[in-house]
């Protein structure tokens, strides 16, 4: 592919160059720079938030139906787009090209759902006691919103943020990482096209605690989203408390993946392993500590092993392969430390276990097994292309195991028995559970966690509640 221009900052609605420095997009699959990313001033910081607040007031009083044209329509250009934005996805953050033209298209459905849901916020009217009294409950949108997105799905992340915002009738500023900032400038290209009023949408990319410092700081801001780490989320979640503003918060998991006796080893092991080294693992709702019943474990981890160590490493852009590289360097040394632990304290490395090539960020699908309680990834969210697989002999006993940690984002478990997955889907605390399935994310679903691993909900109808303000009205006859 040709080298990526400049990216830009998108201020109401006009497409144009931070003064605030910049930085280089480097390509995870070589490590050379493919663009370069510029940065927003305080200035043009505060620019964004007065044109987000200018098109609030445009965008709550332009009507549930209209709103819904202009998703629909963006959604639309997306998927004519689908190929081109999935090749420059593919090329700033390494995920495999098929990966990248799903989460393209998943990202169109998620903003042709909301166009949809945006005209169902209804209110309700409620008896009232009085003759000639009327009790009414409004839904308003909350005002101006800001998200803060990762690296790791930069289509189907930003388009949670933006579609349930924009449905609501809320006007947004959202800043995406420096390190894959193309794609989302392509679904903002494609909702100015659709014919998006300007300021309603503001793109804005920088030094990340800058940038949320300043934007959650100002009093024009009513409520912000977040997508990332735990750590971070606290920090924001702080400061948003010091103005009194709502925040959906989807942070780190460390999802356990239960195997029960009844089940056949061998398919669920070559689910699972698809699961597993789907973006190299860098998903927060990734499959990742997995509990086997002692019957099933030798035959679980074989397979899983026999899978991992088929997969094709290479350029997501290439037709073969398999897994792409992780996202950075720093992904890389994080992974090699996390096996170095595992394997110091007794784990057994069944396959993978280092870094491939000379060049760009490539790590092999690893598979760990027996690995102890107390090694820093059955502690830590890995987020990478490492399974720690150890065995279970009761479901009390799996179920503590599972719950043991602060995370509570996705878990999943595997079993025969309508019983045991009514107790097991009861029993796991977490905020979405996958019984025989790892899809826990759809449209029209509710997607978030518990715990440490966040509040709040994006998809689903919680995920357009998230942007609106609920209002009481009691009207009485004329005195």
């Amino acid at each position: 592919m040709e080298p990526m221009q400049n990216i830009q900052l998108f201020i109401d609605g006009v497409w144009r160059d931070g003064t605030g420095g910049g930085e280089d997009i480097v390509n995870p699959a070589t490590g050379a720079a493919i663009g370069s990313v510029t940065h927003a001033s305080p200035a043009d910081l505060d620019e964004a938030l007065h044109a987000a607040k200018r098109g609030f007031e445009v965008w709550r009083h332009t009507s549930a139906y209209d709103r819904s044209a202009i998703l629909r329509k963006a959604a639309q250009l997306l998927r004519e787009r689908a190929d081109q934005i999935a090749r420059g996805m593919t090329t700033e953050q390494g995920k495999v090209l098929a990966e990248s033209k799903i989460e393209v298209m998943v990202s169109a459905d998620i903003m042709d759902w909301y166009a949809e849901e945006g005209r169902r916020a209804y209110g309700r009217i409620i008896p009232g006691r009085a003759p000639g009294s009327r009790q009414m409950v409004l839904r308003e949108p909350v005002g101006v919103a800001a998200a803060f997105t990762p690296w790791n799905f930069p289509a189907l992340t930003p388009m949670r943020k933006i579609a349930g915002a924009l449905a609501a009738g809320c006007s947004l500023v959202i800043k995406p990482s420096e390190e894959t900032p193309a794609t989302c400038v392509e679904i903002a290209r494609a909702l100015a096209e659709a014919g998006l009023p300007k300021g309603v949408l503001n793109l804005v990319f920088g030094v990340p605690a800058k940038v949320s410092e300043q934007v959650i700081g100002s009093p024009i801001v009513r409520k912000i989203s977040f997508t990332g780490s735990t750590a971070v989320g606290k920090l924001l979640m702080a400061q948003a408390a010091r103005g009194a503003k709502r925040s959906t918060m989807e942070l780190g998991g460390h999802s356990p993946v239960i195997v029960f006796d009844d089940v056949d080893a061998v398919k669920v092991a070559t689910m699972a392993a698809g699961g597993k080294y789907r973006n190299a693992g860098q998903v927060c709702v990734s499959p990742t500590r997995f509990f086997v019943h002692e019957s099933k474990y030798k035959s679980f981890v074989e397979t899983f092993a026999a899978v991992a160590k088929g997969l094709k490493l290479g350029d997501g852009l290439a037709a073969d392969t398999k897994m792409g590289p992780l996202a950075n360097a720093r992904r890389v040394e994080a992974i090699e430390g996390f096996v170095r632990d595992a394997v110091d304290r007794g784990a057994k490395l069944e396959t993978g276990g280092q870094r491939q090539g000379n060049t760009g960020f490539f790590f092999e699908p690893t598979v760990l097994s027996d690995v102890p309680e107390d090694a820093r990834i059955m502690n830590e969210e890995p987020f990478g292309p490492v399974a720690p697989i150890v065995s279970f002999k009761s479901f009390d006993e799996v179920i503590e195991r599972a719950n043991r940690l602060d995370y509570g984002l996705a878990a999943y478990a595997f079993t025969a028995s309508e019983k045991t997955a009514t107790a097991v889907a009861d029993a796991l605390e977490s905020g979405m559970v996958g019984v025989n399935s790892l899809a826990v994310s759809t449209p029209e679903t509710p997607f978030g966690g518990v715990k440490d691993s966040g509040h709040g909900s994006e998809g689903g109808s919680e995920g357009l509640d998230a942007y609106l303000n609920t209002k009481f009205v009691a009207q009485f006859a004329p005195l």
